[in-house]
Order: structure tokens, then sequence, then C-alpha cells
């Protein structure tokens, strides 16, 4: 079973994607913020098949969330970012840093599929 860690602050927008994804049967963890998604990426030697991470968060960003997933990681973990910010420099630095693709809120269903299995199937 494919597995995947969703880091996202908004309570609904969390709720939209598990919603989402919850249907596909993959391996779901969820953080609130960069210091709950960098215990459960300790935990599970940052082993997920997939990152789907918002940029602004408390207590880190998606970027160092990156950043951490490129230290430590045993291996190539996609990331997809998700944001409400659609300016280009933005998108440019989310690309430069290492994300794997990019989404803009609010998520729709059927593009944020697509995306995930492009990613890790």
């Amino acid at each position: 079973m494919k597995s995947i860690l969703i880091v996202e602050d908004d309570a609904l927008m969390l709720k939209i994607i598990l919603k989402i994804l919850s249907k596909e049967n993959y391996e779901i963890d969820t953080a609130v913020n960069g210091k709950e998604a960098f215990e459960k990426l300790e935990a599970r030697n940052y082993n997920y098949d997939l990152v789907i991470t918002d940029i602004m968060m408390p207590y880190s960003n998606g970027f160092e969330i990156i950043s951490k997933l490129k230290q430590h990681g045993t291996g190539r973990v996609p990331v997809i970012m998700v944001s409400n910010v659609n300016h280009e420099n933005i998108v440019m630095e989310v690309f430069k840093a290492g994300a794997d693709d990019y989404i803009k809120k609010p998520v729709m269903a059927g593009e944020l599929l697509i995306r995930v299995k492009k990613l890790i199937n």
C-alpha cells in the first residue's frame, strides 16, 4: 500500500484532501504544521511514497520540509506543494526547491488524483 503524508494547517483543506485520497486506498498520515510533519517523517525514517504540503504553515514551511527530505531521505520522495499563492515567482521557487508538482488551492479532486497517481504509481 502506498503511503502519503499530508501537511496542511487549514483544517477544511486537510479534510478535503483526505476525503479525495481516502477513496483510493492509500495509507495516509497527516500533520497540521511543520513540527508535526518532521516528527512523522522521523518516525517513518523519511520513508513515504509522497508528501503533499502547504507552503505557509506554523513552525516550518513547505520549503523546509523539502530541504529536510533531501537531507535525510533514504530515497527520492516526491513532493506536491499546495498553496493559495499563484504568483509566478513563488511557483518558480517551489520547483527550484525540488518540488515535483504544484497545485493551487482550492484543490480539485480530479486534478489532485491525477497528479498523485502520476508521482507514486
